[in-house]
């Protein structure tokens, strides 16, 4: 048994590629040397900004001997078929072997292969790995043809034994690989020779390079909490810099500077993200005042000053960057504290294209701030304030300080609208209407700022869908599925009835033209018969469901039946695209999908909240002993009740009679269903799904009785017709609650 160590020692690698590019080293390794015979009992990869890393535990000295049997040609077949055989075995005739089988006498052909060394495998496939690396990107540097991230300087590749360590000869480019590394570029920067992983960490650390990304994480960690504790502040959680930092560096040195006084004042996300942002500094913020007052750099080297020089340097480029920042902020506080307000912003959005065929930044805030007063009603919240709080949720999109940093937008426009005078609820849409941005996000509870986050989304979904745009696969460029998801956990979070088509087709229609005259405005007074002429396949009669009227849509005289018909098709398939989102959200809280179509297959499945409810419900209801049984007993019902249906060309609905009831079971389920239906039919008016599910579910010792004790085909035809339908009746009352045909199992 051997141990591996390479090494591949090269210019400073971008600290975003540094893990994946380790993962990539391990996978390519090990997975070529399996495939070669040579198997490990472990294996760990590394990255440092100058080196790519790889340790392999317990591999084999050499692969092993195989022996492969393989059949060839009848042993009378034409000598061309036998010649090519040889050719593929790369064997002679003589070392074949003739057996007699079923199908007549068959040569075979023993194909042995002698095991390789470890150290000839291994310079192959780290040869082949080098060579295709699967960098982002990468360039040919200096006159070789080899393609690497940063120019590669040297490869150390040993394999370490008890009685001792045998360098792996390569060459790639006319890099000669051999047991020698570097230490840190500045503080060790002379050649160390190492014959294992532990001499190579451990010759590494004292040479001022940490190996482990984690343990440098971890430092930097450590080293800059207990800078701030002492005195009195605390660093902010930043995991992401923090991954990035440590792959910046091979000896991490912390430093705690000074934000200059001119800059205090600066919100303090404006302060975190410049400084991040520019200069990749921790923020240091004073927990009793909430500012950032200093910050925390990471140096790569020790120094005879303790970083003075280095703190001195990077405080006076961060002056300079805030500097910008303290500029930006003083002119918009200007504009938004000025008699034109955030108007002024909002102007300059009708220049600014939201999408070339849905129309401007202005456009689309028009459209939010006439939805979100609509909304406000169904959110809880004053209309007015939805509809103000529309109008400026985007104005900071113009600002100095969103341009610099677009990842502060919604957040600079409430501190903007506070500025400006206006009240919190509506600063807070500003910031709040864009969320939820992740499904592990918090969705926006202030009634004002659901209606806007509502009327954004919204908005945005039936724009897409009206020019065709929806998502495919798995490409999703305008985020639409974000949007849905947003629309669902927004009204079911905040427990919000929301009749979805309606609004959506209102939309679509705004989206077409339809509501602004470009249609053929001057045919106003034709609406209402364009309405009527589309009577066909039930699309009037969805149009006046949704309140078509109520909008007064202005259809063409010409195109006013495809238009309409367009607007219903792309709002059901709309629809059909956020309950298939609904079905992803649920699943991930144990909601089984065929429960979820039970749901929608309901009346009312625009209420994504009530849905949600319903589907809660039928899968609690579902997972108990009496609605599980339930549920056999209702698909039995329902079989026998289908059958004869087919088979007699009738509906049996028209209602069972008991005093036609011959046993005291037939005489039981009419009791219990009176009593269910007294339970339910108040439940589901009420929207309690929960005591209507229960009910249902308290249906089943009363069926279990009635199948075991009654036949349902009688020779009595009344009877026969009576039970059917009994059976009718089963399936209207249990149904009227969820369509449990639509249940498996």
């Amino acid at each position: 048994m051997a141990d591996l160590l390479i090494e591949l020692f090269s210019e400073e690698i971008p600290a975003r590629m540094q893990a994946r590019a380790a993962d990539d080293l391990k996978k390519l390794m090990t997975d070529g040397m399996v495939e070669a015979g040579l198997t490990y009992a472990s294996a760990a990869a590394f990255a440092t900004p100058r080196r790519l890393c790889l340790t392999v535990e317990g591999l084999l000295d050499a692969s092993p001997r195989t022996v492969e049997e393989r059949k060839g040609p009848k042993a009378d077949a034409p000598e061309k078929a036998i010649e090519g055989f040889l050719r593929g075995a790369g064997l002679t005739r003589d070392d074949l072997e003739e057996r007699d089988t079923p199908k007549g006498a068959i040569l075979f052909a023993k194909i042995t292969k002698e095991g390789r060394p470890a150290a000839e495998i291994i310079a192959e496939v780290l040869e082949q790995t080098i060579r295709n690396f699967p960098w982002p990107k990468s360039m040919r540097w200096g006159e070789g043809t080899l393609k690497w991230v940063r120019p590669l300087h040297s490869i150390l590749c040993i394999l370490s034994r008890e009685n001792g360590t045998e360098v792996v000869p390569i060459e790639v480019d006319g890099i000669v690989s051999d047991n020698s590394t570097r230490g840190h570029r500045f503080l060790a920067p002379d050649a160390i020779t190492v014959n294992s992983f532990d001499d190579y960490t451990a010759k590494l650390k004292r040479a001022f390079v940490v190996l482990d990304s984690a343990e440098r994480r971890d430092a930097i960690w450590h080293d800059a909490t207990n800078m701030a504790f002492a005195s009195g502040l605390e660093v902010v959680e930043d995991a992401g810099l923090l991954a990035e930092v440590a792959g910046l560096v091979e000896w991490p040195v912390v430093l705690m500077g000074r934000i200059g006084d001119d800059f205090l004042n600066l919100p303090p996300e404006v302060l975190q993200t410049s400084m991040k942002e520019h200069q990749k500094f921790f923020s240091v913020r004073n927990p009793k005042t909430g500012r950032i007052e200093r910050f925390v750099t990471v140096a790569n080297r020790t120094t005879a000053d303790d970083g003075a020089t280095i703190l001195a340097g990077n405080e006076k480029v961060l002056s300079a960057r805030l500097a910008d920042a303290k500029f930006f902020w003083d002119n918009d506080l200007r504009i938004a504290k000025s008699e034109a307000g955030m108007g002024a912003w909002v102007e300059n959005l009708k220049n600014v294209t939201f999408h070339n065929k849905l129309g401007t930044q202005a456009e689309l805030i028009e459209r939010m701030a006439v939805l979100a007063r609509e909304l406000a009603p169904m959110v809880g919240a004053d209309p007015d304030a939805a509809e103000q709080a529309a109008k400026i949720a985007k104005a900071d999109l113009s600002s100095e300080m969103v341009y610099e940093f677009p990842e502060l937008q919604g957040l600079m426009g409430r501190y903007y609208a506070q500025a400006a005078g206006l009240s919190d609820e509506i600063a807070a849409a500003s910031e709040e209407h864009y969320a939820p941005l992740g499904p592990s996000d918090d969705v926006p509870t202030a009634p004002v700022s659901v209606a806007v986050a509502l009327a954004e989304k919204i908005d945005k979904l039936t724009g897409f869908w009206a020019i065709d745009e929806k998502p495919t696969g798995s490409k999703d460029p305008f985020a639409l599925r974000r949007a849905a998801l947003g629309v669902i956990r927004a009204g079911n979070e905040n427990n919000l009835s929301v009749p979805l088509l309606q609004l959506i087709v209102k939309q679509l229609a705004i989206h077409t033209g339809v509501m602004r005259g470009k249609l053929g405005a001057e045919q106003d007074q034709k609406a209402e018969e364009a309405l009527l002429a589309i009577g066909m396949d039930d699309v009037a009669e969805e149009i006046e469901k949704v309140g078509a009227e109520k909008y007064h849509l202005k259809f063409g005289d010409v195109q006013s039946m495809a238009v309409a018909e367009s607007i219903v098709k792309k709002a059901r398939d709309l629809l059909a695209f956020l309950h298939d989102r609904l079905k992803v959200y649920l699943k991930d809280q144990g909601i089984r999908h065929d429960i979820i179509d039970a749901c929608i297959a309901m009346e009312g499945n625009d209420d994504l909240t009530l849905l949600v409810k319903r589907a809660r419900a039928l899968s609690d209801t579902l997972k108990t002993v009496d609605g599980e049984n339930l549920l056999q007993a209702f698909k039995r019902a329902n079989n026998i009740l289908s059958q004869a249906e087919d088979a007699d060309g009738v509906e049996y609905s028209f209602g069972a009679d008991v005093k036609f009831a011959e046993t005291d079971e037939e005489r039981a389920l009419f009791a219990a269903l009176d009593a269910a239906e007294a339970t339910i039919t108040p439940a589901m008016a009420a929207q309690d799904f929960t005591t209507a599910m229960s009910a249902m579910a308290g249906l089943r010792p009363a069926l279990d009785a009635f199948f075991d004790a009654v036949q349902i085909n009688s020779d009595n035809s009344t009877l026969r017709r009576n039970r059917l339908n009994l059976l009718s009746r089963i399936r209207t009352l249990c149904t009227s609650v969820a369509d449990l045909t639509r249940i498996e199992g």
